[in-house]
């Protein structure tokens, strides 16, 4: 029986940790590396939704921190900027000529600095059962959301082309709450149904 302070994972339930140092690493090297691509393939999705086309990338944010755990979740996102700080297209709007350092100190390097810290707090959520009902997962997601667009709309205010934060705001949030909604309530039904099918 674990405690609040203790609940397993999704990624510890479906594939268990084994006792040896050297499997540990593997473990963590193999699931860092599918959040890792899972981040890059999401970024390019573009799925057509009213009043701008939505990127699967916050969903993926959001349920690899929470399936991970906070320390797993975190070190994913960071080698995912890591990754992307070497050049790799592995960004939104990053392109072969608009990458790298360049690219992440941009207006979305705020939002890139959301991703750790949503990750890292959607896992500590989960290690207390967050994820277990579609209630709480829905709210940590809002949690999760907030930490991206929080720093996200300082960083982007700050850009030499900001006019000021309603500009901010109409241009960094606004459009996108719609699709915002829509993962959530995926992620909200999709964790839930998980720990659900792990119980049968």
């Amino acid at each position: 029986m674990h405690s609040a302070a203790t609940a397993p994972t999704l990624s510890h339930v479906f594939w268990p940790a084994r006792d040896t140092d050297a499997a540990r690493w593997v473990r963590a090297a193999i699931l860092v590396a599918f959040g890792v691509f899972a981040m890059a393939i999401a970024a390019k999705i573009r799925i057509p939704m009213w009043p701008v086309p939505v990127t699967m990338q916050t969903f993926v944010v959001l349920t690899v921190g929470a399936a991970y755990g906070a320390g797993l979740g975190v070190t994913t996102m960071i080698v995912y900027l890591a990754v992307g700080a070497l050049g790799f297209d592995v960004f939104t709007s990053s392109s072969a000529e608009n990458n790298g350092l360049f690219y992440m100190i941009g207006g979305s390097g705020g939002y890139l600095l959301g991703f750790v810290l949503a990750a890292g707090v959607l896992g500590w959520l989960a290690r207390r059962g967050w994820d277990r009902t579609i209630p709480t997962m829905a709210l940590a997601m809002l949690i999760g959301s907030a930490l991206i667009y929080i720093p996200g709309l300082i960083w982007l205010n700050m850009q030499p082309y900001s006019k000021g934060w309603e500009w901010t705001i109409a241009n960094g949030m606004t459009p996108f709450l719609v699709g915002d909604a829509l993962k959530l309530a995926l992620a909200a039904f999709l964790l839930p149904a998980l720990w659900t099918l792990h119980k049968k």
